[in-house]
């Protein structure tokens, strides 16, 4: 996440491109959420926050420049700004890869998926309990022994 502090000191070329670029992961992170295909549902805030950012050093900077006291950020401020913002978004992205990786294979490596005959999908068998055959009932066999009474008395009274 880039810092306002960070973003104060890119030029307005540059903010423009991070915006479009934020505005851009925020509608495929949201069709992602939406489809169900979204790995870190996180980072939708994230990104919107990161929007919010850059939009507010936009408006921040805008009003300077209204009043006249804008100051632009010197080279040195605005290379050190975009190094460490290149920086963020490298270990942003390695994060993002890492964790699909390991989703995908979590989802390749499924040790629990078995079939119902006691197979898993590497055809080795497991335990698998039997149903075991329903006993016939006898006719002395009686479940609703408690609402027989309470017929009965119902009859006498």
């Amino acid at each position: 996440m880039a810092s306002a502090t960070d973003l104060a000191q890119l030029d307005g070329d540059e903010l423009a491109t991070r915006l479009g670029d934020a505005r851009r992961e925020l509608f495929n992170l949201r069709f992602q959420l939406a489809t169900g295909q979204l790995d870190n549902p996180a980072r939708v805030g994230q990104v919107r926050h990161d929007v919010a950012r850059i939009l507010t050093v936009l408006r921040a900077r805008e009003i300077l420049e209204a009043e006249g006291a804008y100051v632009a950020p010197t080279t040195e401020e605005h290379e050190g700004a975009l190094a460490k913002l290149a920086a963020e978004d490298a270990a942003v992205a390695e994060r993002a890869a890492a964790r699909a990786a390991a989703a995908e294979a979590e989802a390749g490596h499924d040790h629990d998926a078995h079939d119902y005959d006691g197979h898993d999908h590497e055809g080795h068998t497991h335990d698998v309990d039997e149903v075991d055959d329903v006993d016939d009932l006898d006719e002395d066999d009686d479940f609703d022994d408690d609402d027989d009474e309470l017929d009965e008395e119902e009859e006498e009274a």
